[in-house]
């Protein structure tokens, strides 16, 4: 029932009533409703800084997918080729032979164009020693006409993604002249001089300070796979195994707590400290190679094992117990509930966090400088085990070493490896979030 006043309207409702709002409870919802928007702004500046981060990695990454190159038809004659080698100066002879049939490709398509030796260096490089190297080691494309592609100078590339422009070519200097770029419009606009996809970053070596156009990244990349492949056979047996025994089998005493505070420890020491115990004990003390991938995935081995042993720990304590009591109830013994039950459900999680701990791996840089993995010793190995024993790098010290030198094309090589190996690293956290998704048992 409810009252009503005098006149038969409703009567106010009460100071405290719970149709009304009072001044503490505003306050309170405007709190609430700041810090949604506090929450929704470090949102939006975290997609911010993840899209600005992706345009300057993607904007000065690309161009080195690119490169510039010259493109003409050869002919090398026996007569040429003896002249050439029975010459004293046999780089320059190679190069006049070259200048002689850029010259008479350029005729053929109207256009008149004087070279020099000169020129031609400033703009290709040395192309006397590449068409030497060629004919030596392909002594039977003498006669037939072969189709070159010969890399264009640096400064070339880069006038072409323009980085590079006229006012950065002074009078004096040896590299680029002021009538070479208008040469080199001329044999663009010939259809001389164009640009291809670079296969050589993705599947060269370094080339050292002088030729930054050949510079490639592949045999890096096959050295981070080397020690990956080292990482994973030691790290998983070994961590999953110790996870078991500490979380299933172990006593629960003091030694066991002092092991875990360690692990702990262990996960969060900075990996150059790693890269230290690496070179003391496994080149200082086991004398093993210099340089070498097994001693980097051994080195990387040690830095991702806590994080293995942490994250298969989680999950095996996240296996309900009832699993355990059930398996042990029918007379299973406890290897057997352990292995044949609570390791399967736990699965998911123990290849994630493996994956995640390979991912990491993939991208140390410290240690692996300290044991001497840096950019310019990499090369492909002859054989399969060559591949652990031999000198290599690996892809995070052969961006270092290129973003460290001062040559700008250096530098763009640096951002385009650095798209490569986040390509390797989605890929991996792609694999794990697909067996999580396969192996995960729902209860």
């Amino acid at each position: 029932m409810i009252d009503m006043s005098a006149d038969g309207s409703a009567p106010a409702p009460a100071k405290n009533s719970l149709h009304a709002a009072d001044e503490r409870t505003r306050r309170r919802n405007a709190a609430e409703k700041r810090f949604r928007a506090y929450g929704v702004a470090a949102i939006v500046t975290g997609l911010l800084a993840l899209v600005f981060l992706v345009y300057a990695i993607l904007s000065n990454g690309l161009p080195a997918f690119q490169r510039t190159v010259v493109n003409i038809e050869f002919t090398m004659t026996q007569e040429q080729f003896d002249e050439a080698e029975s010459a004293l100066l046999k780089t320059r002879v190679y190069t006049d032979f070259f200048i002689g049939a850029l010259t008479d490709s350029l005729e053929t398509r109207g256009l008149d164009a004087e070279f020099d030796g000169g020129t031609v260096e400033r703009l290709l490089g040395k192309v006397g020693g590449t068409l030497r190297s060629h004919y030596r080691e392909n002594p039977g494309d003498i006669g037939q006409a072969i189709s070159f592609e010969l890399p264009a100078s640096s400064r070339v590339d880069r006038y072409f993604k323009g980085t590079f422009t006229r006012e950065s070519v002074g009078e004096g200097n040896r590299f680029m002249q002021p009538g070479d770029l208008d040469l080199v419009d001329a044999l663009a606009e010939a259809g001389v001089i164009i640009q291809t996809f670079n296969w050589q970053f993705i599947t060269g070596v370094d080339t050292g300070v002088d030729n930054p156009g050949g510079a490639g990244i592949g045999a890096s990349v096959l050295g981070s796979f080397m020690m990956m492949i080292v990482v994973l056979v030691l790290s998983l047996p070994i961590g999953v195994a110790a996870s078991i025994y500490l979380e299933e089998f172990a006593p629960k005493n003091w030694f066991t707590d002092l092991i875990e505070v360690n692990i702990s420890n262990l996960a969060a020491v900075p990996s150059i400290v790693f890269g230290i115990l690496g070179l003391a004990v496994f080149i200082q003390f086991m004398h093993l190679p210099q340089s070498a991938p097994l001693v980097g995935g051994l080195v990387l081995t040690l830095m991702t094992l806590p994080t293995i042993i942490i994250s298969t720990r989680a999950s095996l304590k996240s296996v309900p117990p009832s699993i355990r009591d059930a398996a042990l109830a029918v007379g299973a013994s406890k290897m057997q509930s352990v292995f044949h039950h609570v390791l399967p459900l736990a699965m998911p999680g123990i290849l994630t966090g493996t994956i995640i701990g390979l991912a990491q791996a993939l991208g140390e840089t410290a240690p692996l400088l300290l044991i001497g993995m840096v950019g310019f010793v990499a090369r492909y190995p002859e054989t399969f085990l060559e591949g652990f024993e031999g000198p290599n790098s690996a892809m995070p010290a052969q961006i270092y070493n290129w973003a460290s030198r001062s040559d700008a094309v250096f530098t763009e090589k640096a951002w385009g490896g650095i798209i490569i190996l986040l390509i390797f690293l989605l890929s991996m956290n792609i694999i794990a979030i697909l067996l999580r998704r396969k192996f995960e048992r729902r209860w």
